[in-house]
């Protein structure tokens, strides 16, 4: 990505800023990572993220580009989910009090939608959207204060994770699939878009949504309750962190769904089903909303509904290893500059785990190489014994000043407030 910078130093910058986001920091922040790069203070980095020229949306195709480059897999999945980040205060962009699964409750969070592939070798984030909720975009003042483009509008999650499908299929994405929660699943406006472009999809629906049957529309329950014993298969969804993860598993065949095919041609041999997933001991269902331009096996769709999971991991691994939610910016272009950053960070463990595990088999008795593992053998053999060390005095002068002065001004506003009649 060094071509993506006009000078060097924002190149040579950028480079200890993603170790910094690697690094084992109590917090990241761009005052941790320019004290760990060896910075005199935090300026340069904050000035990287905000105002320094570079072409942040080309980093994000170099990022694509190298995940795709080594993970790379004709029967790929395209897997999109949204997370959130809690946040205080209403200042930073498209923070609002709304519900979140990371606290699992509504909450003043901040939320943005992702893309990960996933492959048989690894998967990693490969884009992002951030939520604008309706309130900041009925507020110009806010917009404007937070530095957010002209030509931004307001978007659904599916909306904005329909554009990035399209993004990555148009750029050449080697992917068959695409799956997502029922957030996703319901939205007709992303099932027309993937149809659009022949790429099948195995996408969760509530058990309340209605079907095309040749009946009529359904509700999911409902048409599955009349399925027989003998409709149900056990099947593993894929390896979990307790070995493989066995369901019973049925589908229904479904005719075209004409809202979702209005723009297909008409003599599309797509084939469309609902597929069910019941837990074997609680009994508990799931439903899922399926579409392929060819027809599949039953565990083909079984296996594309196993790598949703996949990137609540990437979420995992991303926040817990790279700091994708650590951030401490208000801006529109730093938390793209931000994220974007810790994508990379993230991406480069997977890829070195990746190749790790395609070289050599792990030795007996131990497990493959994870991406907590490599982190920190990276960090001990590569980074630390070249790292250049800060200066403790100067970095703790430092922060006196900066808590002096932010002090004051804080101490001088409430007084302001306080003599206005």
């Amino acid at each position: 990505m060094a071509g993506r910078f006009g000078r060097v130093e924002p190149r040579r910058r950028v480079r200890g800023f993603v170790l910094g986001l690697l690094a084992d920091l109590p917090r990241k922040s761009c005052w941790t990572i320019a004290e760990h790069a060896g910075d005199p203070d935090p300026h340069g980095m904050q000035y990287l993220l905000a105002r320094a020229s570079w072409d942040t949306d080309g980093v994000r195709e170099d990022l694509r580009d190298y995940v795709v480059g080594a993970l790379g897999d004709t029967d790929a999945v395209l897997v999109v989910d949204e997370t959130g980040d809690l946040k205080k205060g209403a200042a930073t962009v498209g923070v609002q009090r709304q519900y979140t699964g990371t606290a699992g409750r509504i909450e003043n969070a901040q939320v943005a939608v992702y893309l990960t592939y996933a492959s048989s070798r690894g998967h990693a984030m490969i884009d992002r959207e951030l939520y604008l909720p309706k309130c900041w975009i009925d507020a110009p003042d806010r917009l404007v204060e937070a530095g957010v483009p002209d030509e931004v509008d307001f978007a659904t999650k599916p909306a904005l994770a329909t554009g990035m499908l399209t993004r990555a299929l148009r750029a050449g994405t080697p992917a068959r699939w695409v799956t997502g929660d029922e957030v996703y699943g319901n939205d007709p406006g992303l099932r027309v878009e993937c149809e659009a472009q022949q790429i099948g999809y195995v996408l969760a629906i509530g058990c309340d949504r209605h079907v095309r049957t040749s009946a009529g529309p359904i509700r999911a329950d409902a048409l599955v309750a009349s399925l027989p014993r003998w409709a149900w298969q056990q099947l593993s969804a894929g390896a979990g962190a307790k070995g493989e993860r066995y369901y019973d598993w049925a589908w229904i065949t479904l005719p075209p769904d004409n809202a979702a095919s209005s723009d297909t041609d008409s003599e599309d041999t797509g084939c469309w089903w609902l597929l069910v997933r019941r837990h074997r001991n609680t009994g508990k269902l799931a439903f899922y909303r399926c579409y392929s331009p060819h027809v599949v096996p039953l565990r083909e769709l079984v296996r594309v509904a196993g790598r949703r999971w996949s990137i609540e991991e990437s979420f995992q691994a991303g926040k817990g290893l790279a700091g994708l939610d650590e951030h401490q910016v208000r801006r529109w272009t730093s938390w793209q500059r931000w994220t974007l950053l810790a994508m990379i960070a993230h991406a480069l463990l997977v890829v070195i785990a990746a190749n790790e595990h395609a070289g050599q088999p792990a030795p007996a008795g131990m497990i493959p190489l994870t991406c907590s593992e490599i982190r920190r053998l990276l960090l001990a053999l590569v980074v630390t014994p070249r790292r250049r060390a800060s200066c403790p005095r100067a970095w703790s002068a430092w922060r006196r000043r900066h808590q002096h002065r932010a002090r004051t001004s804080h101490y001088s506003r409430q007084e302001a407030a306080q003599r206005r009649p």
